[in-house]
């Protein structure tokens, strides 16, 4: 008893200094209440104060709270700090350009930031309004800025929020110009934050200069430059934002590209932070595109699309009348959705593929990329068809730096429905002109009466059905994760599906993953960077045999499902 007595009264005074630094009155009350609650709030104090926040190469991201575990306006204030101080450090010259969503908090955080960086003697531009995360990776580039933030949580729960660093040409180079940042930048930024003094001795400096539309007007016409100005616009869209920033962004640049402005789901079409009708707001969670695809029908639309709340995700989900065992695909439905009689959501790996061959077929030369948990198809695409390819770990911030610079990078994708199709207009995921390159894609199949899942067989037959799907375990207690990762390295599996195991790679210490392959499969297992999921990537390539996709698609699901199922046994869950 005596040592928990001990370990509250340290906390408390953590929490009273926390407290004497705190810049702003609402946290200030936050956490008094919290303080009043002792002993019985003893844990939730303890989990405030169990560290900061960490500044990884995803930047911040945590739950909006009072105390150094989470984002509050202390925390931006010092990271903002921290980043002021480390450009400086580093000798980069010109403005921070900043953005931000509309979440709880995002426009106050955004707006401290400005603050900080004037006080520190360093322009700042403001974002005009809340706008999708390829605006601002868009901005840096555009604006010639030393780096970017953009204040976002992207598609976690309402009551998170997060903060992303982009750096400009003169400290990220060529390929790193706009686009997020890696080790070693991550680290130093990190230190500098743990320099920082008492907040109250941050100086703060005017709120920056607020950027008209005239920003977001040249995103949108860079946007539209994207697709072939003379192509078929016949094509009847239904889209969501679920409850994000997209679709005042998105529909300006349909209408800027000649589509007919797509039909936006009425309850959903507004910016709002408590993201009132889905459970969770990403569009790959079960129900969240079910709002979408009623819209669908209901104006007989030709597809529709979903963006995740910053418009940096897009996805695509179509109208599908064939049995299950014929549907064309690279795999079963999304990880978590549901089947729905008519339609169904693309995975990112299917997205991806219809993308870059797309590109291809449009004479686009250059670099194709994906990283080590998407499908080997495009590789298979590449290797065809005599153009490069390269592969990374996770992350945009790994993909717009593929190849090193060997070859110009001009498309690259990620499973969790992230795409680059232009990376000299954005070099990140970016939601809005991966939407138009679709519309485009089916506009163009439409005159010809196919559809995008009719491209999807042409893949097939040519390449064999390359089936992917998802093991993926959402937990309370991340050790339920490190200790599956522990066990699949101290017993790997010898044979998968009945054949040897022949290539067994784990990435330790650069990255906690391990890889797995057969003749005909692929396994890779990580831990998620941005959510507490344990996942494991699941490929299997079945020949198709005499023209006969269907056949060879039933064949590839049985198979992935026997391997989901050894998967999860060796890995205990």
């Amino acid at each position: 008893m005596a040592a928990d007595t001990t370990d509250i009264d340290d906390i408390r005074e953590q929490a009273r200094r926390w407290l004497a630094d705190d810049p702003d009155p609402a946290s200030r009350d936050e956490l008094t209440a919290v303080l009043d609650g002792l002993p019985a709030s003893a844990p939730e104090l303890a989990d405030r104060f169990a560290g900061p926040l960490t500044f990884g190469t995803a930047g911040l991201r945590g739950p909006l709270r009072a105390g150094p575990n989470g984002m509050n306006l202390a925390v931006v204030t010092q990271a903002a700090a921290g980043l002021v101080t480390w450009l400086a450090a580093q000798g980069g010259t010109g403005p921070l350009v900043i953005g931000y969503d509309a979440r709880h908090g995002s426009r106050q955080f955004a707006e401290r930031t400005a603050q900080v960086a004037t006080g520190a003697g360093r322009p700042a531009l403001l974002l005009p309004r809340p706008l999708p995360t390829p605006v601002l990776a868009y901005a840096v580039r555009h604006l010639g800025g030393v780096a970017g933030v953009m204040v976002t949580a992207s598609h976690n729960p309402p009551q998170d929020n997060g903060y992303k660093v982009y750096l400009g040409a003169e400290l990220g180079g060529e390929l790193g110009s706009g686009a997020q940042i890696v080790p070693p930048a991550d680290a130093g930024i990190e230190a500098a934050i743990r320099s920082v003094g008492p907040l109250a001795q941050v100086p703060l400096g005017e709120p920056g200069q607020v950027l008209g539309d005239d920003l977001v007007a040249s995103y949108v016409e860079q946007a539209t430059a994207v697709i072939d100005p003379d192509g078929p616009r016949d094509l009847t869209v239904a889209y969501t934002p679920l409850h994000g920033v997209g679709a005042a962004v998105l529909t300006a640049a349909f209408a800027s590209a000649g589509f007919p402005t797509p039909g936006v789901v009425p309850d959903q079409a507004e910016p709002d932070p408590a993201f009132p009708t889905v459970s969770f707001p990403n569009p790959e969670e079960p129900g969240a595109v079910d709002r979408l695809i009623a819209l669908a029908d209901s104006t007989g639309a030709d597809i529709a699309i979903a963006n995740d709340p910053d418009a940096d995700r897009c996805a695509v989900v179509v109208r599908e009348g064939a049995p299950a065992s014929a549907r064309s695909e690279l795999a079963s439905p999304a990880v978590g959705s549901e089947e729905r009689p008519g339609w169904r959501m693309l995975r990112g790996d299917e997205v991806g593929v219809l993308l870059a061959d797309h590109l291809m077929r449009r004479g686009v030369t250059g670099l194709y990329a994906t990283t080590i948990v998407s499908s080997s198809l495009l590789r298979a695409m590449c290797a065809a068809r005599g153009l490069p390819y390269d592969e990374t770990l996770t992350g945009f911030k790994w993909i717009v730096r593929a190849g090193g610079g060997s070859a110009p990078l001009v498309f690259g994708y990620e499973e969790a429905l992230g795409y680059c199709v232009a990376p000299e207009h954005v070099r990140d995921k970016d939601g809005i002109t991966a939407a138009l390159t679709v519309a485009e894609l089916a506009a163009g199949l439409k005159t010809q009466g196919r559809t995008l899942t009719d491209r999807l067989d042409e893949l097939a037959a040519e390449f064999g059905v390359h089936h992917t799907d998802q093991l993926s375990a959402r937990v309370d207690d991340l050790r339920v994760i490190a200790d599956a990762m522990a066990r699949i390295r101290a017993a790997t599996p010898t044979t998968l599906l009945g054949q040897p195991v022949d290539s067994a790679r784990d990435l330790l210490p650069e990255s906690d993953v391990v890889i797995l392959r057969t003749a005909v499969a692929r396994v890779v297992i990580r831990p998620s960077g941005t959510e507490p999921k344990l996942k494991a990537y699941l490929e299997v390539v079945e020949p198709v045999v005499d023209g006969d996709v269907r056949t060879a698609r039933s064949r590839a699901a049985q198979a992935v499902a026997a391997l989901r199922g050894e998967i999860a046994a060796a890995l205990g869950l």
